[in-house]
């Protein structure tokens, strides 16, 4: 098989959500390829953002950078779109000019651009967001702050609730105590519906899971189908962004990309 565009992606140490998702998604002749870093959040705390030159100069960063540029991959995604949301936009200039001297040429992009991109193509303007469990105010605040820059006119928020055996977790520290493994894509798809259709808010235009490693694949179709609105992930929309660069035969119409986004890649 000819492989038309080979797409890196650099994900933290330990989220397999990613790569997992993707995988599942690539259409023919589309190959994945992963490099770790060591998540920048310290153990027991809540991650408030991280200097985009500090983490693009990480030794890690660096490596993966120069790892998956040698392996020639076509482009190279950082899947952490929390370090975008708390650095705003500029966050995401400064990482990509600063990580290219690492990737020998190969085009590197964020998640938060992906999705930027995604939103641009689609439309949208009044995303619903579904916001991991393990996200807290400030991620919730930055996020909010990071689609109002560019160009997300109103927001409603809600949060993906866990069951009551997680109760006793504070909420940053669920991710790495493994709550992304217990979550079900049809308990994504009733919540979403439930806050999507609220009385008392006004309708969303869209569906927006911005957060990597939530796992929300396979709630995508469902909801797009119920719904009637685009739906999209950030894993999706890497996927989505990383064709639009490097194979852009294999990626959704920019024109239909809203309709097309979980029929096409899921």
């Amino acid at each position: 098989m000819t492989i038309a565009a080979r797409l890196g992606i650099l994900v933290i140490h330990n989220d397999p959500v990613p790569e997992t998702e993707i995988w599942r998604m690539v259409p023919d002749g589309v190959s994945i390829h992963t490099a770790r870093f060591e998540c920048p959040r310290p153990a027991d705390t809540e991650y408030v953002g991280s200097p985009a030159g500090a983490l693009a100069h990480a030794p890690d960063v660096v490596r993966g950078l120069d790892q998956l540029g040698r392996l020639g991959a076509h482009s190279i995604a950082l899947c952490f779109g929390s370090s975008s949301f708390f650095g705003g936009p500029a966050f995401d200039t400064e990482f990509i000019e600063t990580a290219g001297a690492h990737s020998h040429g190969v085009r590197v992009y964020t998640a938060a651009t992906a999705i930027t991109a995604a939103l641009q193509a689609s439309g949208i303007r009044r995303p619903l967001l579904v916001m991991p469990p393990w996200f807290t105010e400030p991620t919730f605040r930055a996020t909010e702050a990071y689609l109002g820059e560019v160009g997300i006119e109103e927001t409603r928020l809600v949060q993906f609730q866990l069951g009551p055996e997680w109760d006793g977790t504070a909420r940053y520290n669920a991710f790495d105590e493994g709550a992304h493994w217990t979550i079900d894509p049809t308990e994504v798809h009733q919540q979403v519906v439930k806050a999507f259709h609220d009385p008392d808010t006004p309708r969303p235009d869209s569906v927006l899971v911005p957060g990597s490693g939530f796992p929300s694949r396979g709630a995508v179709v469902p909801l797009e189908q119920e719904l009637g609105v685009p739906v999209i992930t950030s894993n999706q929309a890497v996927l989505w962004y990383g064709l639009q660069l490097t194979a852009p035969e294999s990626a959704p119409h920019q024109a239909t990309a809203g309709s097309l986004f979980g029929r096409r890649f899921t």
